[in-house]
């Protein structure tokens, strides 16, 4: 399915997303962002069928941020309202992102930029191309971090760190990324796709009532008290074991054998 700078394929119970408009690195635009959302809206339609998504860059980038080149040159970037864009049109997007209802692989083949880091942050599991690298790049063009940077940074590797990428605006290297715990798993080159898609298939055959609330449980983890969370386990707990899932998962253990989820 060819949409805006997006395109979006069904492999069997797996929905892959790329970004794609190479000319600029897969940079993005609102056109894109109206590809991607239109992307969602199919992986909506089809919520029942798709038990994972994969999303990832096509070409030799992941995402290299924001699309600059559009822009009037005459238009002077302080009297534009960069707030209001993030608001109207990055932020619904990066939220739908967070309240996916299945696992989410983020496959980062090339470099992963400003915003373009951001969503490759959004993974449940993050992979990685030996030759990607991340950059917060935002300080090289006299802005702050955005689409959650500043959120999901400090989380996943610490302020320290964090603040580094972010002041400095140094390039982040895949390997130097994994030992940082940034991202889970760091690939060769031309192996990435076939093992992301090995992990995808494994997800999607999976327990998938469950994994959509294990992602929950994670996402909302740093904002709630211990109190609150252990609360979230419960309710989620509670409809985990109503499920047809769970009785197969018991009795595949019970009876020594591979279990086979369906989803219900």
């Amino acid at each position: 399915m060819q949409l805006k700078h997006v395109t979006l394929e069904f492999d069997s119970s797996v929905a892959v997303m790329r970004l794609d408009h190479q000319e600029v690195m897969n940079a993005i635009s609102i056109d894109m962002l109206q590809g991607l959302n239109d992307a969602l809206d199919a992986v909506d339609d089809r919520r029942a069928e798709v038990r994972c998504m994969v999303m990832t860059g096509a070409g030799r980038a992941f995402c290299t941020g924001a699309n600059l080149q559009g822009r009037n040159n005459t238009d002077k970037p302080v009297r534009r309202n960069t707030g209001a864009t993030l608001e109207t049109a990055f932020h619904p997007l990066l939220r739908r992102l967070r309240h996916l209802h299945c696992p989410l692989l983020t496959v980062v083949n090339g470099p992963a930029v400003g915003g373009g880091m951001s969503f490759a942050l959004m993974g449940d599991l993050v992979l990685a191309a030996k030759s990607a690298y991340f950059l917060q790049a935002f300080r090289r063009i006299g802005l702050v971090p955005d689409c959650g940077s500043t959120w999901l940074l400090p989380r996943l590797i610490g302020r320290a760190r964090a603040i580094e990428l972010s002041l400095l605006g140094e390039r982040l290297p895949a390997e130097t990324a994994l030992a940082w715990g940034l991202v889970n798993r760091v690939y060769e080159d031309t192996e990435l796709m076939d093992e992301a898609m090995k992990l995808a298939h494994d997800l999607a055959n999976g327990p998938t009532i469950a994994l959509s609330m294990i992602r929950k449980l994670y996402w909302d983890s740093p904002e709630n008290s211990f109190e609150e969370q252990v609360d979230l386990e419960r309710q989620c707990q509670q409809r985990a074991g109503i499920a047809e899932d769970f009785r197969e998962g018991v009795a595949a253990f019970l009876e020594k054998r591979p279990a086979k989820f369906t989803g219900r």
